[in-house]
């Protein structure tokens, strides 16, 4: 099963945009992601659920309430967010491979080549961290915004 791209993308922008905005420390609330991602807040909920269930979100309740990171981005690969969203709306999961067509060709080449670009896919998102892309987007000129905003009331 090659990775869905739409899912698997915002799923990995949805957690980009969480260690960007808030990090370990602060949330971030899920209508913030959505406006700043373009989406719907409601069809983003499936993923943000699944995230929090592989553990790689903490979901917090109250009026202060969001979402942050369940561990170190250091310790979040790309590999574990395709984890944990992969397989969740029905999709093939990686165990139960779908039926291909047959045919010899299919069988002795085109299976062969899937394993191996699967297997390529699989290899670079286990090598990259959130913390990996998070140095791309500094080096692409974006700068964090303060954790906590300035208030000049006295």
């Amino acid at each position: 099963m090659l990775i869905r791209r739409d899912r698997v993308m915002v799923a990995v922008t949805v957690m980009l945009d969480i260690a960007f905005h808030g990090g370990r420390t602060a949330t971030v609330s899920a209508a913030d992601i959505a406006e700043r991602l373009g989406q719907a807040r409601r069809g983003m909920e499936p993923l943000l659920q699944a995230l929090s269930r592989a553990g790689l979100l903490d979901s917090v309740r109250g009026p202060r309430g969001g979402y942050r990171l369940g561990r170190p981005r250091r310790d979040i690969h790309l590999s574990d967010i395709v984890s944990a969203v992969a397989g969740d709306d029905g999709e093939a999961s990686p165990e139960a491979p779908a039926a291909s067509p047959p045919g010899s060709l299919q069988a002795a080449v085109t299976d062969r080549l899937w394993d191996e670009l699967e297997a390529a896919a699989q290899a670079r998102l286990a090598a990259l961290t959130l913390d990996d892309l998070l140095r791309r987007a500094q080096a692409a000129g974006m700068r964090r915004p303060a954790t906590e905003p300035i208030s000049f009331t006295i």
